[in-house]
């Protein structure tokens, strides 16, 4: 695993575990379920820890998925750049948006 991999996989839980260094959006599935329902959800994810080759071949913990109260649910962390903008070190500015939805709503 190189140090690149390492360092997205923790900037990934950080996202994941504790809604830091990024955003978080849901899916009109997700919100119809009502606000106790995610915030479960949030917290399901949060402690998600069942990433194995199938789910995350990259090891970056970035994807995963499983059944809640009968419905089978979505979390994807994507980065977007920031077209034209780098940091002070001259790499580019990326954004990273966990995504939670009803596998239904692929």
């Amino acid at each position: 695993m190189s140090l690149d991999t390492d360092r997205i996989r923790v900037l990934n839980d950080e996202l994941r575990q504790h809604m830091l260094g990024g955003n978080a959006v849901m899916t009109p599935g997700i919100a119809a379920l009502g606000p106790e329902a995610v915030d479960r959800l949030v917290r399901t994810i949060a402690v998600f820890d069942d990433f194995c080759n199938a789910n995350d071949p990259h090891e970056e913990h970035d994807f995963g998925m499983f059944d809640f109260e009968g419905a089978s649910v979505i979390f994807k962390i994507d980065l977007y750049e920031e077209p034209d903008v780098k940091d002070a070190n001259g790499d580019p500015v990326v954004n990273r948006v966990l995504t939670i939805m009803l596998a239904s709503e692929y």
